[in-house]
């Protein structure tokens, strides 16, 4: 098991320095003139050769990848372009803390009734309630994000005003203003994701159901809730914590567009600002902390599911 956490941590940091170097290689091969796009149309040459220094643009690539790599490891992002004098571990620090609120609070949601119909639906299975919580969730999670939190913003946000409109709460807001506010952006991933993982639990538990040491129990004389919680749960909840690993890092960097329409500044919404305002520090500093977000989310799951699992910790410790 420490062999396998060891490669899977050797593995995701060459992954952290492909991806470092890819947005190094950006402004030397985006088209047009970082600098002057920074800068503006009408700076003076003076101030183009300012920006470039500090872009580094006028050193060679293999120069400017060292000087990187020693700020990235030295946890130093530089300032940030858009803001000066803002260091761009501070923006991404407060963007990361914003998105985990969103992210925390959505999970709460989604995961319990997510979870319960995926049980439910598999007991159920081939009857109209199977059907409904099935056709349900794949008719709303085919439906991409932003639509749904528009529909959300005209039907909830407009004619009751206990939703809000913007999603971001005022800085001395308690834990319950807070919650108001991120409603309707949580209740938007809830209703995005709750038909995907429902039928993730529904098909893991239908196998485990099926499972001969499933069917062993019932002959032993176990009640449904005990064979359940004993046999099937911890079974059928492996796929379940998969899936949610392998999202997190998009739920931490990819909603970008359900934190435009809500206005919240969370690291999707600063990773995109990042991009339009040709920010790299701030760029780089904003898809590395993904990318680590990512890198320990998935290392996580596969952890909790060798503890869940027996014998996916056998095959752990033999990968190992």
């Amino acid at each position: 098991m420490r062999r396998f956490v060891g490669r899977r941590l050797l593995l995701s940091l060459l992954t952290l320095v492909i991806i470092l170097v890819l947005i190094t290689m950006i402004p030397n091969v985006a088209p047009g003139d970082p600098a002057r796009k920074i800068a503006g149309g009408t700076a003076s040459p003076e101030r183009l050769a300012a920006v470039t220094e500090s872009l580094g643009l006028d050193k060679p690539v293999g120069e400017q990848l060292v000087d990187v790599f020693s700020s990235v490891f030295r946890f130093d992002f530089g300032e940030s372009f858009t803001r000066p004098g803002t260091s761009v571990t501070s923006l991404v620090l407060t963007a990361l803390w914003n998105s985990t609120k969103l992210v925390v609070y959505a999970l709460l949601l989604v995961l319990p009734l997510a979870i319960a119909g995926g049980l439910l639906a598999a007991y159920k299975r081939d009857t109209w309630l199977d059907r409904t919580i099935v056709n349900t969730g794949v008719a709303l999670s085919s439906v991409p994000e932003f639509v749904i939190g528009v529909l959300f913003l005209a039907l909830l946000a407009v004619p009751f005003s206990f939703f809000k409109v913007l999603a971001n709460p005022p800085p001395d807001a308690g834990i319950l203003t807070q919650m108001q506010f991120l409603l309707l952006p949580a209740l938007t991933v809830l209703t995005v994701y709750f038909g995907y993982i429902a039928r993730i639990t529904r098909a893991s538990t239908i196998t485990a159901l099926d499972a001969d040491y499933t069917r062993t129990a019932f002959m032993r004389g176990l009640t449904t809730g005990q064979v359940f919680r004993k046999h099937v749960l911890r079974n059928s909840l492996v796929p379940t914590v998969a899936v949610v690993g392998t999202q997190l890092g998009y739920l931490f960097g990819g909603m970008v567009g359900l934190e435009l329409i809500y206005n919240y500044p969370g690291l999707g919404r600063l990773i995109f600002d990042a991009v339009d305002a040709a920010d790299y520090p701030l760029l780089r500093g904003g898809v590395l902390t993904v990318a680590i977000i990512y890198m320990f989310a998935t290392l996580g799951a596969d952890l909790l599911i060798a503890w869940m699992n027996p014998r996916a910790r056998l095959s752990l410790s033999e990968a190992g």
